[in-house]
């Protein structure tokens, strides 16, 4: 399996030490983080590293550029950052939630919106992708299906975040059908306290989850995720457990999901 995971997990270190720590927990890929919560990665890199001190920074440590985490600041601010450095996917979030019935005009209307932002995407060679979040636009199953319906965009896709779903009591392996080809960020991260959102500290079986990764044809970075801010020996201690657990449910699956 191709893992990944998000410098905010060490927002309170350099990018560098970030970066490091990542690399030797044996991910092979990297989601950086702007200002959410005040984690300082991207603008950072942004500002002092640059397109080639970042190139420079990952090739060090032996790992890949995965995404750029936009949720503040918003994915124009990082486009030519993210292009130059060679591409990825940018992750931001959709808008105010619609009512069922409006739910297809109101996802046109947003993805339209986005017509600016694609337009980058296609410059820099990379891609957006939309998270789903509660009591937004981009929220239950349905919505997930109006979005895939909707969208028409190469450029354009989906980071699905199963702790949503799951506050939902709706299924994640659904989810991520309904996703398919679209779906262009993974997060390993379940509804449960602190330490166990992360695959392997709480009960939820990922192993389902993994499967339909596979079925689906996924072919960006299965990310372990969880917000809160622990120290950085006991966030690696834990990332650990994480990676551990996550290879083990690729392997009960029969699946390679290394492309």
């Amino acid at each position: 399996m191709r893992l990944s995971t998000s410098s905010i997990h060490y927002m309170g270190l350099p990018i560098e030490q970030a970066c490091r720590r990542i690399s030797e927990l044996g991910f092979e890929a990297i989601d950086i983080w702007s200002a959410h919560q005040g984690c300082p990665h991207l603008d950072d890199v942004l500002e002092r590293l640059g397109p080639d001190g970042l190139k420079e920074m990952l090739g060090k440590h032996k790992i890949e550029l995965f995404a750029f985490s936009t949720y503040r600041g918003g994915y124009a601010r990082y486009a030519e950052l993210l292009g130059r450095a060679g591409g990825g996917v940018a992750v931001q979030g959709s808008t105010k939630a619609a009512k069922p019935e409006e739910l297809t005009s109101a996802m046109k209307q947003f993805i339209e919106g986005l017509k600016p932002l694609l337009e980058l995407a296609e410059k820099y060679n990379s891609f957006l992708a939309i998270e789903n979040h509660g009591n937004a636009l981009l929220n239950t199953l349905d919505s997930l299906k109006a979005f895939v319906d909707v969208n028409k965009s190469k450029r354009l896709g989906i980071a699905l975040a199963p702790y949503h779903i799951q506050t939902q009591k709706a299924s994640v392996t659904e989810a991520i059908r309904i996703c398919g080809r679209q779906l262009l960020f993974f997060y390993a991260w379940q509804h449960f306290p602190k330490e166990k959102q992360l695959p392997g500290l709480g009960p939820t079986d990922m192993t389902p989850w993994i499967k339909a990764l596979g079925e689906i044809g996924y072919r960006g970075y299965v990310n372990p995720f969880m917000h809160g801010h622990l120290e950085p020996d006991e966030m690696s201690a834990h990332l650990a457990t994480a990676r551990d657990y996550l290879n083990d449910c690729c392997a009960k699956t029969g699946q390679n999901l290394k492309t």
